[in-house]
């Protein structure tokens, strides 16, 4: 993606509901080159198109897992391939919740003889039926919707186990670098996951730089190294290099 698209995508969320005409007229384009853009956002899953007009993405806490799935799916896939190029064969692994670590799930049979712990049910389903490697899965209350395990249960999971590496995502980063998440049960597992790995690697696509949501967790600077589908505002990719987290996009 261009600047300028990176930009519309910014725009609309911030604006709401536009004609096509009035995000040309934004940026100093031709309708056609914004439905052009529009198209790429839209196969992309960043926006939504509505006749002849551009509509933001539903906040993530109120869609479905399998909607935000698609959302921005192939920045997911791409984060998927760089995050499993941090991992070495025989390692122990904790998986968060989410369908961009359900993404990662995909691809760990490329490695030899994983260990993964998780509270992601997405990810479990998908890694039993890969031929190699080790999974345990958290038991407990199930958040139907998105298919994870939560609360108590999924704290004294991660409490229990010491992985090598711990892989996770988080709703939202704003211009501070202070961390976000849609609930106090999220919060809570995310702390007990990095609590008791080693290497911390954080997942995050780019539509969620420079937001804020309900739940404040911590700062970049308590994870180990930074994953994403594109290069990071200028201020902030500063910080996070400031901090020493390795920034890979």
């Amino acid at each position: 993606m261009n600047q300028r698209q990176l930009d519309i995508i910014q725009w609309i969320n911030a604006n709401g509901r536009q004609s096509l005409q009035a995000v040309a007229d934004a940026f100093a384009v031709s309708v056609q080159t914004i439905r052009s853009d529009v198209r790429l956002l839209s196969e992309k899953g960043l926006v939504l198109r509505n006749h002849g007009e551009v509509v933001p993405f539903p906040n993530q806490e109120n869609i479905s897992f399998n909607q935000r799935q698609i959302h921005n799916a192939e920045g997911k896939r791409r984060m998927a391939e760089l995050c499993l190029q941090q991992l070495s064969d025989y390692q122990s692994v904790f998986l968060g919740s989410g369908s961009t670590v359900a993404e990662l799930a995909k691809c760990l049979n490329e490695k030899e003889n994983l260990h993964v712990m998780t509270t992601n049910l997405h990810a479990a389903r998908i890694i039993s039926e890969q031929p190699n490697g080790e999974l345990t899965v958290a038991g407990g209350k199930v958040r139907k919707r998105d298919q994870d395990i939560v609360g108590a249960d999924a704290v004294r999971f991660f409490q229990k186990y010491r992985a090598d590496v711990g892989v996770f995502s988080v709703s939202a980063i704003d211009k501070h670098g202070v961390l976000f998440d849609f609930t106090d049960d999220d919060i809570s597992s995310l702390e007990a996951l990095v609590d008791n790995c080693h290497y911390r690697i954080l997942m995050v696509d780019s539509t969620k730089f420079e937001r804020a949501s309900r739940c404040v967790w911590t700062r970049l600077k308590d994870i180990d190294c930074l994953i994403t589908d594109c290069q990071p505002p200028a201020y902030l990719q500063s910080k996070i290099t400031s901090l020493g987290v390795k920034l890979i996009f």
